[in-house]
């Protein structure tokens, strides 16, 4: 059979079902979309807001932990992807669902090479950090402050050693997995001054790698070139191991 015969019925099916088409102009802008040829490397967005325990208002971009943990899963037993690059460009979120998705990346065999494009804000600081080796765009930004009830008074001391309690978690997090100091780090959240009426660091690109933060400066082309690097050391080191 040939191959391109699913295309075509695919497209046929467009042709005929006229809401199809408009869904995926609307969706997407266009009415075809470029297949994309096998590849043994996974992309990985989390965009928008990391939607965890709570639903967030339909009108936010968001992105749901519960979405990402299987396909994680999925990435791991799969012997056809060899490595995963994840795109980060999110304002933060759940911060018990961003270091669920952190501890999944960093656990995972396989190599992994993150890039912070737009932003990789709050949460998605440990996100960013979790893959063996990490990219941030010249224009990003990453924003680094403390964990916090917004517009809330904490009214009893239990709520403040927990969420105390969370903000050690993701400190401990980013600097067992970047090369920033404990110091440094904490410094950068409790900044004052940097933030509009509020305490942390707002971090751009070059800086971040200055910090120890993020490993380089990059974007796409350095962080394919970066995984397949990383996928070609990992076959010989298996071959190693089998001899």
């Amino acid at each position: 059979m040939n191959n391109n015969e699913p295309e075509k019925q695919e497209e046929q099916g467009q042709e005929n079902n006229p809401s199809a088409l408009v869904q995926k102009i609307q969706q997407l802008g266009q009415t075809n979309v470029p297949q994309v040829p096998d590849s043994n490397i996974h992309v990985l967005s989390i965009i928008g807001q990391v939607e965890g325990h709570i639903q967030l208002p339909p009108q936010n971009k968001t992105t749901k932990y519960e979405h990402l943990l299987p396909q994680l899963i999925a990435i791991e037993q799969n012997p056809k992807i060899e490595g995963l690059v994840i795109l980060l460009n999110t304002v933060g979120g759940d911060v018990e669902a961003g270091l669920a998705l952190s501890e999944m990346i960093a656990s995972i065999s396989k190599p992994t090479v993150s890039i912070v494009l737009g932003g990789g804000h709050s949460i998605g600081v440990p996100i960013a950090v979790a893959a063996d080796y990490s990219f941030i765009a010249p224009t990003a930004t990453m924003t680094i402050h403390p964990i916090r009830l917004t517009g809330l008074v904490i009214g009893v001391p239990q709520t403040f050693e927990y969420l105390d309690e969370m903000q050690n978690r993701v400190v401990d997090f980013v600097v067992k997995h970047s090369h920033i100091s404990e110091k440094k780090f904490k410094d950068l959240m409790f900044a004052k001054g940097n933030l509009t009426r509020d305490i942390g660091t707002n971090v751009v690109g070059k800086a971040a790698v200055e910090y120890g933060l993020i490993d380089g400066v990059g974007g796409v082309k350095e962080a394919m070139k970066k995984v397949n690097e990383m996928i070609k050391d990992n076959g010989m080191q298996q071959e190693q191991v089998i001899q």
